[in-house]
């Protein structure tokens, strides 16, 4: 499967923004945004010629895209089922994505980003109403229960998780029990509710050329 292998810390700065990609270390001195706030590679501080709106709407979606940790054929795919959905395309796009496993683990605070969530999706250490859960594109609906498997919450990070809380508050349409390291869908998310900063439309103009 095709992965992206590189260092994280290039896409925020591709972008010229926190991408949030590395959960505590964007918080800290060490972020690279911080200590190199231009373009990687050798022409990166050189003065950026203006951006057509074709780069603009482009740029949206890459930096979506890497939000999310999803490649290009899958957030197509996405798209298109998006707007097959009643409702406005754009913000069809951005509720699946919210609803994938791997983000509502990292939204109910159980990973300090979505590259970690994916990775303990992807290890089988959740399940979903009691079920196995190790697919981390798998989308949650409403009622769901996500919950640590037993054999992990002994583990020290679980364990520590558990001492010390969650790594952030969830949001409105999650509830989480750190307690139990379970957590709860009480709803889909609403565009209002998401905190992702992007521009959706220029998404949804993009792929309308």
């Amino acid at each position: 499967m095709a992965r992206y292998t590189d260092s994280v810390c290039r896409q925020c700065r591709r972008e010229g923004e926190k991408l949030f990609l590395k959960g505590d270390r964007c918080y800290s001195e060490k972020c690279a945004i911080q200590k190199r706030p231009f373009v990687p590679g050798q022409h990166g501080q050189k003065r950026r010629q203006k951006t057509s709106e074709y780069g603009l709407q482009l740029r949206e979606k890459q930096k979506t895209k890497r939000i999310y940790g999803i490649l290009e054929k899958q957030f197509h795919n996405y798209f298109k089922k998006a707007e097959r959905q009643k409702g406005i395309a754009g913000e069809n796009l951005l509720i699946l994505l919210e609803r994938r496993l791997d983000n509502v683990v990292f939204r109910l605070g159980l990973a300090s980003s979505r590259k970690e969530a994916r990775q303990l999706v992807n290890h089988d250490h959740f399940t979903i109403n009691g079920k196995k859960a190790n697919i981390a594109s798998m989308l949650v609906s409403v009622g769901d229960t996500i919950q640590v498997k037993p054999a992990t919450v002994e583990s020290p990070k679980f364990q520590e998780l558990k001492a010390s809380g969650a790594y952030k508050t969830p949001p409105e349409w999650l509830e989480v029990d750190i307690d139990n390291l379970t957590g709860r869908v009480l709803a889909f998310p609403t565009r209002e509710i998401v905190d992702t900063a992007v521009n959706e439309q220029l998404i949804v103009e993009l792929y309308s050329r």
